[in-house]
């Protein structure tokens, strides 16, 4: 379980990257893309994929948590 939350967060904090260094390019269009779509569907669409990813890692920790398959390892409570 550790090794998939370690890859989640590299993916998370791959797509802001990608989403960062589409955004200093600016909105100019791609001269390979024959189409000429705007940076700025690239940057929307990073920043989606990170907001789903994020979003998709609560729900995997959560459901987890629920299976038993992890468990809080926190200070113990003192009354």
């Amino acid at each position: 379980m550790k090794y998939l939350v370690i890859a989640a967060f590299v993916a998370i904090l791959g797509s802001l990257g990608a989403a960062l260094l589409y955004m200093m390019r600016g909105g100019a269009t791609n001269p390979a893309d024959s189409e000429g779509i705007p940076r700025k569907n690239h940057m929307a669409r990073a920043l989606a994929f990170r907001v789903g990813f994020s979003i998709l890692l609560f729900l995997v920790v959560l459901i987890s948590y629920w299976m038993g398959w992890i468990s809080p390892t926190g200070l113990p409570m003192q009354p």
